[in-house]
């Protein structure tokens, strides 16, 4: 049997059953990642020598009786993550050789629930794009067409899951940087609540592994279905102990409904500050009507609804504001000089974005009360709804453009151009107030690409849009590999 393409489920009642040994599921993942991959570039940091010796441990632990979530398990690991021994770039040539000390607490989590690490995937310089190519692992090739982006920052777990090198990755998502590679590639993945899921150790080198709480920025699952998003999820949520752990522990409450037709969604096929492509269109309408045909409660306007222009300006805010803290002065008085010169009028996201590279401090706390009121717009439309059906992005993936300034790339929607990174408004709907967000795939673009949507719920009830995911796999389909 290929088991290259089974799902982690299927793999742990495989494993249970002895069916199958970790060890052999590890060198077929192996066999294959070695034939294929030279044509996505999926895996740049490969890890084969560690994931045998893991696999005979898993197979031995076995055999003792153990039985771990993820016991023998073949997964994937951002580059991102520091793992021992590992080198953690970011994809930046000036830390080509680094090698952190100690594993990050998401990939120590991985080894204790079972997992065996086959290797780390691929990433953009720094995670700062939309898709996933740097100058020392090189470009990672969308799965459906290798002329395409397999997305960013996660691109390479993406691209990954899709080809079958491991049934498991985990990425991180600042902007939809687990959900857009989802999207792209046809596979599942979940932004979890901010601050659901520790992040030490998922830190640009060489800064050491603090255990600190980023804005915006979450890890996350990545899987071909619904239910492994849900799998992996528990093992990576709870507290980090070396902070809240210390006196909190994590009790998710459940999803609110079990069944379609109890679900009150909100679909939403429109943006003010950017139009939807067709393909995207085409893949909220089947799911608008596979929800509508289970009886659930479908809704294509509420009034409870946060501003969305006003949340786009915010999350450009804050998330610009984020990335330039730590600039060089120089790099920063540029700033400066630039968006003084821009027009008081010109009220673009290019524009929000610019001035809120040189926010003071005082700025920042002003555009972080404006998030707590859409916060509290959210919960008072989650006592309406369940859950937010909307795009991802606008398009499906869209061709490699590696132009050296991305002020200068456009995306194309429908044979109209727009500016290269305000596809990400899309993206912001769930990540400025911080809340979850599942992304599932819903079929193929008339050209033959994967088109997915995400399904947002309310914060801290990660659950519900899960559990939303599962059902609607049954009635949509869910992954289907690359033809």
């Amino acid at each position: 049997m290929d088991w290259n393409l089974q799902t982690a489920e299927q793999l742990m009642a495989a494993l249970r059953a002895g069916d199958v040994t970790s060890a052999e599921l590890i060198e077929s993942a192996i066999a294959h990642i070695e034939r294929d991959d030279k044509a996505i570039n999926a895996i740049c940091v490969p890890d084969y020598d560690r994931a045998r010796t893991a696999a005979r441990e898993a197979d031995q632990a076995r055999a003792r009786g153990e039985d771990r979530p993820l016991l023998g398990i073949p997964v994937t690991v951002k580059e991102s993550y520091n793992i021992a021994g590992l080198t953690t770039n970011w994809g930046m040539p000036q830390h080509r050789d680094y090698l952190p000390a100690e594993d990050a607490v998401q990939v120590s989590r991985l080894k204790a629930a079972g997992a065996v690490v086959l290797g780390k995937t691929n990433v953009p310089v720094g995670l700062q794009d939309i898709q996933s190519f740097n100058e020392i692992y090189g470009t990672t090739n969308n799965p459906w067409d290798h002329r395409r982006t397999s997305g960013g920052s996660s691109g390479g777990s993406a691209a990954a899951l899709a080809s079958g090198f491991g049934a498991l990755s985990i990425g991180s998502d600042l902007a939809g940087s687990l959900r857009t590679p989802a999207h792209f590639c046809g596979i599942y993945a979940h932004k979890p609540t901010l601050g659901l899921a520790p992040t030490r150790g998922m830190i640009a080198p060489p800064a050491p592994a603090l255990p600190v709480d980023p804005d915006l920025a979450v890890v996350g699952p990545m899987a071909r279905t619904a239910r492994d998003l849900t799998l992996l999820l528990d093992v990576m949520a709870g507290p980090d102990p070396l902070t809240l752990g210390m006196a909190h522990h994590l009790a998710l409450p459940p999803a609110r409904h079990e069944r379609l037709d109890d679900f009150r969604v909100l679909v939403l096929d429109e943006h003010p500050l950017i139009p939807t492509g067709s393909a995207v269109r085409a893949g909220l309408n089947r799911v608008a009507d596979a929800l509508a045909d289970s009886g659930a409660r479908v809704e294509r306007h509420s009034p409870l609804l946060p501003d969305l222009a006003e949340a786009a300006t915010l999350y450009a805010e804050l998330l610009s504001s984020s990335q330039t803290a730590r600039f060089p002065v120089e790099a920063y008085e540029e700033l400066r000089t630039r968006a003084a010169a821009l027009r008081a009028d010109d009220q673009s996201l290019d524009a929000a974005r610019l001035r809120a590279m040189v926010f003071t401090h005082h700025d920042w706390i002003e555009a972080n009360s404006r998030r707590e009121l859409h916060r509290h717009g959210w919960r008072q439309f989650f006592a309406e709804f369940d859950a937010v059906v909307c795009p991802i992005t606008p398009t499906p993936a869209f061709p490699h453009d590696h132009h050296p300034d991305p002020r200068q790339r456009r995306i194309d929607i429908d044979g109209v151009d727009y500016p290269y990174f305000d596809q990400l408004v899309w993206a912001g709907v769930a990540t400025m107030p911080g809340l979850p967000a599942t992304a599932i795939p819903t079929g193929l673009s008339p050209e033959g690409l994967p088109v997915g949507v995400q399904l947002v719920g309310p914060m801290y009830e990660d659950r519900t849009p899960l559990q939303l995911a599962e059902l609607l796999e049954e009635e949509i389909g869910g992954f289907q590999a690359p033809q």
